[in-house]
């Protein structure tokens, strides 16, 4: 089945690469063109790809698997944990610990450990201890509720990752192949495919095409868990500047879709 269309992907920009300086040689295979030194991607591939990818996350989610959503970069981050929020799934949208996959065991003690602050103070035991062991706890959980609150219901390891830039992520990617997880993950023109098990080649940067893709993977995971027909969360605004988007960029993207367009129509 098709899952998103050419249009929705020209809109959000998902076909917009990084400069030509910042690139994987093996991401070749998924470049359509490369115009004012910013590489292009090629969209009919990414519709494949996605077709792919989004299938196993259906059946990933049918079958009642963990899928953890990962995204820490700044753009991607809000969309994540309200992606994340929304399907009721665990996320990492601060710093990666390393070892939260392949030390599980240890990270679940901190998670234990943030359930037992906050029996502490939803209960109002905390005010009987001193007035210093309450700001020293107070300071512990909020730095857990910061780096596991995302993964506080996540009591075993999970069955797939959604990933938002791979190459940012590679610890997370690296913990999930020395496991044997499955890693789903928007991918740019500077990440390594063959360390990615399901890869959507697209635009990891700006913010309107790491909604669309991310907002899709949340309607999937509701559907298939028979959550019935489910609209995608509200595209968020931001700040091209934040998106190491120039005008130059711009400029040849725009000129460029129209091209990329009447290409994909004629395969």
């Amino acid at each position: 089945m098709s899952y998103i269309g050419m249009k929705q992907l020209l809109e959000a920009g998902v076909h917009f690469g990084h400069e030509t300086k910042r690139w994987n040689p093996k991401f070749k295979r998924y470049i359509f063109a490369e115009r004012n030194g910013i590489f292009i991607i090629d969209l009919q591939k990414t519709l494949k790809q996605i077709d792919r990818s989004f299938d196993f996350i259906k059946a990933t989610a049918e079958k009642g698997g963990v899928i953890l959503f990962v995204g820490t970069k700044k753009q991607a981050q809000e969309i994540v944990e309200l992606e994340a929020r929304r399907t009721g799934m665990p996320f990492v949208t601060q710093r990666w610990l390393g070892g939260m996959l392949t030390n599980f065991r240890t990270i679940r003690t901190r998670i234990d450990r943030l359930a037992a602050l906050n029996v502490l103070f939803e209960t109002g035991e905390i005010n009987l201890r001193l007035k210093a062991e309450r700001v020293e706890m107070g300071k512990e959980r909020d730095r857990l509720e910061r780096f596991v609150g995302g993964i506080r219901t996540m009591s075993r390891l999970p069955d797939a990752l959604f990933v938002v830039d791979p190459t940012k992520e590679d610890i997370a990617v690296t913990e999930a192949r020395k496991l044997g997880i499955p890693v789903v993950a928007l991918a740019d023109t500077d990440s390594d495919p063959d360390l990615i098990d399901y890869i959507v080649p697209g635009n990891d940067d700006a913010i309107r095409s790491i909604q669309l893709i991310t907002s899709k993977v949340g309607d999937i995971i509701i559907e298939a868990r028979g959550g019935g027909e489910v609209v995608s969360s509200t595209v968020l605004e931001g700040d091209d500047s934040e998106e190491d988007v120039n005008q130059d960029e711009i400029e040849a993207q725009e000129a460029v879709s129209a091209e990329v367009e009447e290409e994909q129509v004629q395969v």
